[in-house]
């Protein structure tokens, strides 16, 4: 390994987060990755791993995707700014065209990271229907920043950072009671919902709860935000999750894998007329602003991804998804760890459920402060790991294994996970 490269990951562990390195070298993670060849992840020993997170979606085109590196290299081997102090990006006019095409939305805000996209969100639906209200779901995951913690799950990511932004009510998980009870508040300003709940463990929506949401928002001027920073941009098959509700959000938050895998990129699309009825003065033009908001790096980046997720290949990712399922459906589910496979397209929730043995338990593996949690999920991420396979459990929902490869994954590679996770259950399986 490059001398420069392995002492920023010592220095990472020095200046940065100790506890992440330590939390990886306690779990073998295998975080010493040196090189990608050919969109695979290769440590400093020349072990090869498939990604089947795909860097927390990030990477849905494969790492450092060729046609995004070229656009970027095309870039900055020219000589336009990167930066306009005006503001005025043409860079982000371009990209903002791009997205009103794709999903009919006319008015854009860009930032970096999803949690900003959300940010941007909540003050708009606050400002656009001048009530102090807003409604999220229980089991939320919308990003560490002060109004999208307010939004999030109960526990260690939200408790110790209160007293949170006032008047965000979590509606419990498909209850229609508390749905009604929300929707006939008059202070209600908006309900924030992801498509699928991914850190509470790939949760859909039953499909009577969404559609009373989505017409009980319509019919009290309520407005509806789509989260998709996890869902969007073709990981479950569509260019949007939400294209198929019954009613159409009024916001949506997109990001990850917006910038290709190589920009930090995320956005915030509405439509003009919501925007402008908060932003649509002089002296409130630039009331939410962001100095990196639209540069052109990150925009080159995000039409070169837009140009990769064609129709082609969303119709990839849906024949692809359907392979993945049915192959897990025939060698996964079977397996008497296993309770239940849920999800869209390429993005997969297995839950697991382990016997009551202590060599299942946090405690027993001697980390006793985790014993409140289940540890199969880890003991499994663990032995994939060791398969040469990094993938990793959702946030709020420790027993269940997310599976959310590459848009790019063979049909080989797939079933070659499938196969690997089947032997990796087995050999848990086993340890009793």
């Amino acid at each position: 390994m490059d001398a420069l490269l392995h002492r920023g990951y010592d220095d990472f562990r020095a200046f940065v987060n100790p506890l992440v390195s330590m939390r990886a070298t306690l779990s073998s993670e295998p975080y010493l990755l040196e090189r990608v060849e050919q969109g695979r992840l290769i440590d400093a020993d020349g072990k090869h791993y498939t990604d089947l997170l795909a860097g927390w979606g990030t990477q849905a085109f494969g790492h450092r995707p060729p046609a995004i590196e070229a656009a970027l290299m095309a870039f900055l081997n020219g000589s336009a700014p990167s930066f306009y102090p005006s503001g005025i990006s043409p860079y982000a006019g371009l990209l903002a065209s791009r997205l009103h095409q794709q999903t009919g939305y006319d008015a854009a805000f860009f930032a970096s990271g999803g949690t900003e996209a959300v940010e941007a969100a909540l003050k708009l639906v606050r400002g656009a229907t001048g009530r102090p209200r807003i409604a999220c779901i229980q089991g939320a995951y919308h990003g560490c920043t002060f109004g999208s913690v307010a939004m999030m799950q109960a526990g260690p990511y939200r408790d110790i950072f209160g007293p949170h932004l006032p008047m965000i009510d979590a509606l419990p998980f498909g209850d229609m009671d508390a749905l009604e009870k929300a929707l006939a508040d008059p202070s209600l300003a908006a309900i924030v919902l992801e498509p699928i709940q991914v850190e509470a463990g790939v949760r859909l929506p039953d499909a009577a709860w969404l559609a009373r949401l989505c017409h009980g928002t319509g019919e009290r001027g309520v407005l509806l935000v789509a989260d998709e920073i996890q869902t969007g941009l073709g990981r479950t098959g569509r260019f949007l999750s939400s294209e198929d509700w019954p009613r159409r959000p009024d916001v949506v938050t997109l990001g990850k894998a917006l910038g290709g895998g190589l920009m930090p990129l995320s956005v915030m699309l509405t439509r003009r007329a919501i925007f402008d009825g908060v932003y649509g003065k002089f002296a409130l033009a630039e009331a939410h602003a962001s100095t990196f908001s639209g540069n052109a790096l990150a925009c080159v980046a995000g039409l070169a991804a837009l140009d990769l997720l064609d129709d082609a290949m969303l119709a990839e990712v849906r024949r692809k998804g359907r392979l993945l399922r049915d192959a897990l459906d025939e060698w996964v589910a079977p397996s008497p760890l296993v309770k239940a496979i849920r999800g869209e397209g390429l993005m997969l929730g297995i839950e697991l459920d382990a016997p009551d043995h202590p060599c299942y338990q946090f405690d027993y593996l001697g980390v006793p402060e985790l014993a409140s949690q289940p540890a199969i999920g880890m003991l499994l991420v663990h032995r994939l790991y060791k398969a040469g396979y990094i993938t990793q459990i959702c946030g709020h929902a420790w027993q269940v294994l997310r599976v959310q490869p590459s848009f790019a994954i063979s049909d080989d590679e797939l079933l070659a996970c499938v196969h690997a996770l089947r032997d990796a259950l087995d050999f848990l399986w086993d340890l009793q």
